[in-house]
């Protein structure tokens, strides 16, 4: 079989999909040698608290500068944000079913000090990928070395990784596209799908179902065991890039 990869940037507390795009290629590759945004995914997420959404948001360092601030580089700001985070998981989920194991875990992840914020992501995904049964493969390209701008780097990525397919999140069709049907992608023989997820329901805390939080919501309410179980339900197959194009960008 031709070997799959899925390129993404380390997200703060991802939602299911993010693992379920892990789940279902052969490498994945955390994109962590581009520029760090300060409103995006990279810092911030939703938990489910009294009912409604409640967004944490990881304070970075501001004394770097803007257009210097890289996700494997830049440093979160302080450490006191961790002790709020887990106060207000605590709030949140401690009438939970799988209160006491998920905080414990979540607990011994916020204890360590990381380099970055794009660190500490990296080490939770990889951490949660290996308790809830996720084998794939896992590279930063901040060590496969390569160089690019948009999907030139993605290209340039799946070619140092030899790979002949590869996933993309349906969001980056935005630049992917903007040259042509498959872009680079297909330029250099590379066949490409785009991600297509729909969320599953679970039993959550609260009358009204929430969908789209970060990972969180699902190990209190569901477990570590059963996670993957979860995740996987909500999978579709995946869109080829024409059928994308013709079914969703409508060109």
């Amino acid at each position: 079989m031709k070997k799959i990869i899925a390129i993404m940037q380390p997200t703060y507390i991802p939602w299911m999909g993010y693992f379920s795009m892990i789940d279902q290629v052969d490498e994945f590759v955390f994109l962590d040698s581009v520029q760090l945004s300060g409103r995006s995914w990279q810092v911030r997420n939703k938990i489910k608290s009294k009912g409604q959404e409640k967004m944490l948001t990881v304070p970075i360092d501001k004394s770097v500068e803007r257009d210097k601030r890289i996700i494997n580089t830049t440093p979160y700001a302080n450490e006191m944000w961790k002790k709020s985070h887990l106060g207000t998981i605590r709030d949140a989920y401690r009438k939970s079913p799988f209160y006491k194991s998920v905080m414990g875990f979540l607990e011994n992840i916020y204890s360590k000090e990381y380099r970055s914020v794009g660190d500490m992501n990296i080490a939770f995904i990889s951490e949660m990928c290996k308790i809830i049964g996720i084998q794939t493969r896992l590279y930063t390209s901040g060590n496969l070395m390569v160089i690019g701008r948009k999907d030139e780097l993605l290209v340039n990525i799946c070619k140092r990784l030899k790979c002949e397919n590869y996933l993309s999140a349906q969001g980056s069709a935005v630049y992917i596209e903007k040259d042509g049907a498959g872009g680079e992608f297909l330029r250099q023989g590379i066949e490409l799908f785009y991600f297509n997820y729909e969320h599953p329901v679970y039993t959550q805390q609260g009358e009204n179902f929430i969908p789209y939080l970060g990972i969180y919501d699902l190990l209190f309410n569901v477990g570590f065991d059963e996670a993957l179980n979860y995740i996987r339900t909500g999978n579709r197959e995946n869109y080829r890039c024409e059928e994308y194009r013709k079914s969703i960008l409508h060109i």
